[in-house]
């Protein structure tokens, strides 16, 4: 009988999950797993840091809709990647981390990189942990771990087996490996539940839909969401995981939603987590006598924050599937664009500090109208391009700059808020899709995974950098005028940066692009020169020291 050892069996259980790559870095503990995927014919992507790894099938997850794999060496290889379990943990992204760890049998000895319970660490970090001490059982875990990570909320889980449990040989006819261990299905909704919902919104003056990040991964039924707000005229406010996802951005009912929403009446929300980023769902940006109509899988999820008048346990999609079945069998298509009118308008008035930014003169220029030179390009030339937000301020302009023509078009941190994402974001996005890559930072955040670049040019990814580089950790050092103006005027601590680094010249250490751009209008050009470039290219764009945007000038103040 043939043996194989307990990298090969992780490779057959990931290769029965459909698993075509995995983001790792080079580690003696885990090397079996390498050359399991080698054999399965999975590929393996190394990077230059373990975090950008975590990223990296973070956004393999958000763009494709199925798990990300992370592998990572005993130790600090596994510690280096607490932040991107956190970000997917807090986003709720499904990932799968296996982690390697000493040898079992030198357990309490004082091994190499068994120093530190890796294990506990993890667990706070993730949403279930667990540790492999058969080899057999390789398989049955891995199913385990995915049956988890696709929960009713998706999140990270993690995976830990000593260096000596995974190198052993079993025979392979030993091994059983989980059949139908998991179901794709979402929930439905309770039909009387539904129905209170479809009365709620036929009756309802000026409806407001939100989608979810969550319902990212529960888009089964894609089109009753579009057609739901045709029908019934409601417009809509996407979260970014959620943006091209049900409609291309094209559609102005898809743009309106956020800026209306302080007037609506009722307000379905799909798959919506009611953090600070949707206001708590509380006044002001929530009308107080609206009636919140909140769907999600996730039990603990409805009347989180606020209260749910109608809550329904179910998938985003399949529940829209419902209550439009509902609504159709009640009322005709609904004609009336009073309310759309209105909300469009509410919407542009919402949107006029963005657009104030967006077609400012100054030189040096407005972040917005660095962003809005990039997403003009990208109308122009890159429309199926993933467009990759990073940085404190710079991902707020961009995301409002740029728009969604297809699911996981747009990708960006969640509620930690964790800048530097960018790196492992771009290579993730581009091994989901192999769309051309637009990554759009700050100069803070371009710091951090510096060296990932070299990543990008090892596995041909076709990306440009765009660096709005006002030179200062701008998001702290611009609200900070509003929040501490006193402690401002004796100077600025710790939040400014080297003036106009030049990150541009990077790119002539692998003969690729790099420009450094003053004009507005050669933002434009400078990109598509990147692009034709054919090896990653960095444009650095300089921008104002005092202009902000929106959502920064409101994390600063002013205080009360």
């Amino acid at each position: 009988m043939a043996q194989v050892n307990g990298g090969r069996l992780f490779a057959r259980a990931f290769k029965k999950e459909g698993v075509e790559q995995i983001f790792v870095l080079s580690g003696g503990h885990i090397m079996p797993i390498f050359y399991g995927c080698r054999a399965e014919g999975i590929k393996v992507i190394d990077v230059r840091h373990e975090m950008a790894a975590g990223y990296a099938a973070d956004a393999y997850a958000r763009v494709s809709g199925k798990a990300g794999v992370l592998v990572t060496t005993a130790g600090p290889g596994i510690t280096d990647t607490i932040t991107a379990m956190a970000e997917a943990l807090a986003q709720g992204v499904p990932v799968v981390h296996i982690g390697g760890a000493a040898p079992q049998g030198e357990s309490d000895t004082g091994p190499l990189q068994g120093q530190v319970d890796t294990l506990k660490v993890l667990s706070t970090v993730t949403k279930w942990s667990r540790k492999i001490t058969d080899t057999h059982r390789i398989p049955e875990y891995v199913s385990m771990a995915f049956r988890q990570a696709y929960g009713a909320t998706p999140g990270p889980v993690y995976l830990e087996i000593a260096t000596d449990v995974l190198k052993t040989l079993v025979e392979e006819d030993d091994i059983v490996y989980p059949e139908l261990y998991r179901t794709e299905a979402q929930p439905f909704g309770d039909p009387a539940l539904i129905e209170q919902a479809a009365d709620l919104l036929i009756q309802a003056k000026s409806p407001v839909m939100i989608l979810g990040d969550a319902a990212r991964f529960s888009a089964q039924y894609p089109e009753a969401v579009g057609e739901l707000v045709d029908y019934l005229k409601i417009p809509v406010m996407s979260q970014v995981m959620c943006r091209g996802l049900f409609a291309d951005e094209d559609n102005p009912m898809f743009k309106m939603g956020g800026g209306s929403l302080p007037a609506a009446d009722v307000v379905l929300m799909l798959s919506v987590n009611n953090d600070y980023r949707v206001g708590k769902g509380r006044p002001p940006l929530f009308n107080p006598q609206a009636k919140l109509i909140q769907v999600n899988p996730d039990i603990t999820r409805i009347g989180y924050n606020t209260p749910a008048h109608i809550g329904i346990v179910g998938g985003a999609t399949g529940v829209a599937k419902q209550i439009l079945e509902v609504v159709k069998s009640k009322t005709a298509k609904k004609e009336d664009l009073t309310w759309v009118q209105k909300a469009g308008q509410m919407a542009g008035a919402a949107a006029k500090p963005y657009v104030e930014g967006f077609t400012s003169q100054e030189l040096p220029m407005n972040p917005g109208r660095c962003a809005y030179e990039v997403g003009k390009f990208l109308e122009a030339e890159g429309k199926d391009y993933t467009v990759v937000c990073d940085g404190g301020d710079a991902a707020q302009w961009i995301k409002a700059a740029a728009k969604a023509h297809r699911p996981g078009q747009i990708v960006n941190y969640g509620p930690m808020g964790t800048i530097g994402t960018g790196a492992g974001f771009t290579l993730g996005a581009y091994s989901a899709s192999k769309k051309p890559v637009l990554y759009y930072t700050g100069d803070g955040s371009m710091g951090f995974y510096l060296m990932e670049f070299e990543t990008f040019l090892k596995q041909g990814i076709p990306v440009v950098c765009v660096v709005s580089n006002d030179s200062s950790w701008g998001m702290i050092k611009l609200s900070e005028l509003f929040a501490n103006p006193d402690e401002v005027k004796k100077g600025h601590v710790a939040n400014e940066l080297t003036y106009m680094f030049r990150y541009d010249r990077f790119p002539a250490l692998w003969d690729g692009y790099g420009e450094l751009v003053k004009d507005p209008e050669q933002i434009g050009p400078a990109i598509k020169r990147g692009f034709e470039s054919g090896k990653p290219a960095i444009i650095n764009v300089e921008v104002d020291r005092h202009n902000m945007s929106p959502v920064t000038k409101s994390f600063g103040g002013p205080k009360k």
